[in-house]
C-alpha cells in the first residue's frame, strides 16, 4: 500500500512529466491548443495511477470510473471540435504578441499552470484512492454519484446541442437560446463544476476526502471568475449582436426559467 505522501508525489511527478512533453511537442506543432484537449484525459491518467497503487475497494472503483468517464468524454469532445481548426485564437494571439519568446512564456503560463491546477483540483479523487478507509459505500456517495450524473448531463448534452446548432449554417453568427441554453448561458460549464462536487462528495466519505473542499472550490471559481464564463462572455458580446438580449433574460450559471420581464 502506497502512503498518501508518496502517491500524492508520484501523481505529481507523472502530470509534471507528461504536461513537460507536452509543451515540446506544442513546440514541434506550433499549437499550444493540444493541452486543452489533454485536460480531461489528464485527470482521468491521475486518478488511475493514484488507483493502481492504492489497495481495491468499491469507493475507489467506482471514483476511478467516474472521473474517467468525465475526462475521456471531455477530451474526446474537444478533440473531435478541434480537428482542422488549427491554434486557438487565445493562444495564437499570445504568440503574436509574445513573438519568439512565446516557447517560454506558454511553458510556465499555458503547460506548467495547468498541470498544477489539474494536480489540485483532482485532489479529492486522489486523497480518497490513496487513504480509502472509511464508511462503506452509503447515502453521501450516492448522493455524490447524482450530483456527478447531473454534472455529466448538462455538460454532454449542452455540447451537443451546441455542436447541432454551429453544424446549421443558418444559425452562423445567431445565439443559440434552445435546450439546455435557455435556462443557462453555459450548461457546459454548470455541468463541469457540477460534476467536481459529486467527485468530491464521494470523496467525502473517507477521512483524507474530507480535507480537500477546497479543490472542487477551486475548479468552480475558475470555470465562473477567471477562464470559463468571463473569456466567453466577453468574446461572444463583442461577436453576436443578439447576445446581450440573451444575456438579460437567461441566467448567467446556475439553470433557471428565462426572465419573463426581459421576454416582452
Amino acid at each position: 500500500m502506497t502512503s498518501l505522501g508518496a502517491g500524492l508525489a508520484l501523481t505529481a511527478a507523472w502530470n509534471a512529466a507528461v504536461f513537460f512533453a507536452l509543451w515540446r511537442l506544442s513546440l514541434r506543432l506550433r499549437n499550444a491548443s493540444i493541452v486543452d484537449v489533454y485536460w480531461g484525459p489528464g485527470f482521468a491518467a491521475i486518478a488511475a495511477i493514484a488507483w493502481l497503487v492504492s489497495p481495491a475497494s468499491g469507493r475507489g472503483t467506482l471514483l476511478l470510473g467516474m472521473t474517467a468517464l468525465w475526462g475521456l468524454r471531455l477530451g474526446g469532445y474537444l478533440a473531435w471540435r478541434n480537428r482542422g481548426r488549427g491554434e486557438d485564437p487565445r493562444y495564437a494571439a499570445m504568440r503574436r504578441r509574445h513573438g519568439e519568446r512565446f516557447g517560454r512564456v506558454s511553458a510556465y503560463s499555458v503547460f506548467a499552470l495547468q498541470a498544477l491546477l489539474m494536480w489540485i483540483v483532482s485532489l479529492p479523487v486522489q486523497a480518497a484512492l490513496l487513504q480509502p478507509a472509511g464508511a462503506p459505500l452509503g447515502a453521501l456517495d450516492a448522493f455524490g454519484l447524482g450530483l456527478w450524473a447531473t454534472g455529466l448531463y448538462f455538460e454532454a448534452v449542452g455540447d451537443w446541442q451546441l455542436a447541432r446548432f454551429k453544424a446549421d449554417p443558418a444559425n452562423q453568427g445567431r445565439v443559440m437560446d434552445g435546450g439546455l441554453w435557455r435556462y443557462t448561458r453555459h450548461p457546459n460549464y454548470f455541468g463541469d463544476a457540477l460534476a467536481w462536487w459529486g467527485l468530491f462528495a464521494v470523496a467525502a466519505s473517507t477521512p483524507a476526502g474530507r480535507w480537500t473542499l477546497p479543490s472542487p472550490l477551486l475548479m468552480s471559481f475558475l470555470l465562473m471568475r477567471v477562464s470559463g464564463v468571463p473569456l466567453l462572455e466577453r468574446a461572444l458580446l463583442r461577436t453576436r449582436p443578439g447576445y446581450r438580449d440573451y444575456a438579460a433574460r437567461t441566467s448567467r450559471f446556475l439553470p433557471w426559467p428565462p426572465r419573463r420581464d426581459a421576454l416582452r
